[in-house]
């Protein structure tokens, strides 16, 4: 009778894939700290989302902290799960696998002077900074290091620094070819900075792109969308303020603008993102809603043919609040949208056209305006199903779909 027990338990454990013992212990820790009923979590107006942890910037950097960027990380052998909480004064690094009770770990400050521009995206477990900080440069940071910390907080150090550039905007990271492209940065005339990082902490600079100027932003795919005669490419999408730029950089030495377009009041083209098929592309203007006084405004071109983009359908939002970053994940556009919070649009049927906010989460209640305060990221891409919320005055944020 003993084998026999031991032998059931043997198999049932063998049957249980990875994902149904990840998903059992991610259930068993999530315990919302402010459950959103009556249209509130707490102080923040919400719909359909929970609060899991909020830590604020004071806790995380002290006095005179301001918000920035975020994003997230998984440890692949614990799967442990972290916020990456860029501030003014560096990036906090934040054990959040069980929200209720997030561990801050601790903070790699800045490398030269405070700055609210700072960025951070991950590649192979390493972490990869830019700021508008003066000879800031590009840090680079072990992330397995979170896992010897024995007593938190700790003050950490750059594994490397990669001086090619002295200050950038931004960053992306295609982790499928294993590059990073950096923009704003003083080379190149702002545009994409490729970066070869198929060594781990050996980044080597592989030319850029210099030709359509200043990007904001990108997104860069390996592409396999709709048009067939570029697939398998690598594709960049720049948001360059005043226009939209398609560029081939499958060849680094040689990278060719395939097109570029603009749209109706065009302000600021700040961020744009593909839907998961890559047919759409859907992209955020930063300042019209204040410039045209205009609800917040997300427009979405027809990527079917990538030589010759089509203007789909404009969304707009219930409020004026001024859209910042958006991605996407499934169904879902999630767009942090400043003093609106979090917006969770639905695409499911954008092919026709219909687009519809199905949920929020408010991290500024005091108003809707079309200001630069409030919600600046959001990282939707966790296993767990938890979201990542970074605000510029009130820090961090760690939301849940109810019921999920």
């Amino acid at each position: 009778m003993v084998k026999n027990s031991f032998l059931l338990i043997f198999i049932f454990l063998f049957s249980c894939t990875k994902k149904d013992v990840f998903d059992a212990k991610k259930q068993f820790i999530i315990n919302p700290i402010a459950k959103c009923e009556n249209g509130f979590a707490g102080e923040y107006p919400c719909n359909d989302y929970d609060l899991l942890t909020h830590i604020s910037l004071e806790d995380m950097s002290g006095e005179n902290t301001t918000g920035s960027d975020c994003w997230g990380w998984v440890n692949p052998l614990t799967d442990n799960e972290y916020a990456l909480m860029c501030t003014n004064k560096g990036v906090t690094f934040v054990d959040i696998t069980d929200p209720a009770n997030a561990v801050i770990l601790g903070t790699l400050k800045t490398r030269t002077v405070d700055n609210p521009i700072r960025e951070i995206k991950v590649h192979n477990s390493i972490a990869y900074i830019v700021s508008e900080a003066d000879d800031h440069q590009m840090q680079l940071f072990n992330l397995r290091r979170l896992e010897g910390v024995i007593n938190p907080p700790e003050e950490f150090t750059a594994d490397k620094i990669y001086n090619s550039f002295k200050t950038a905007h931004n960053i992306t990271i295609n982790e499928d070819s294993g590059y990073a492209y950096v923009v704003g940065s003083d080379t190149y005339n702002g545009g994409p900075h490729f970066v070869d990082l198929n060594k781990n902490f050996k980044p080597i600079e592989a030319g850029g792109y210099a030709d359509n100027s200043y990007s904001n932003d990108i997104q860069v795919v390996t592409y396999n969308g709709p048009d067939t005669e570029y697939s398998g490419k690598e594709i960049l999408i720049g948001s360059n303020q005043t226009e939209v730029v398609i560029v081939d950089v499958t060849d680094k030495e040689n990278p060719k603008k395939i097109t570029s377009f603009s749209y109706p009041n065009i302000s600021y083209t700040h961020k744009g993102w593909f839907t998961e098929d890559q047919r759409y592309f859907i992209v955020g203007d930063e300042f019209d809603e204040r410039d045209f006084g205009m609800n917040t405004k997300t427009i979405v071109f027809d990527f079917s043919d990538l030589n010759n983009p089509i203007h789909h359908v404009d969304y707009f939002g219930l409020s004026i609040a001024i859209d910042h970053n958006g991605y996407v994940k499934g169904n879902l556009l999630y767009q942090a949208n400043y003093t609106g919070g979090i917006r969770m649009i639905d695409i499911s049927d954008i092919e026709n056209k219909n687009l519809s906010e199905v949920g929020y989460f408010d991290t500024y209640p005091e108003n809707d305006n079309a200001s630069f305060n409030g919600t600046q990221n959001v990282y939707p891409y966790l296993p767990s199903g938890n979201i990542i919320v970074s605000d510029i005055s009130r820090g961090l944020f760690v939301i849940r779909k109810k019921g999920s």
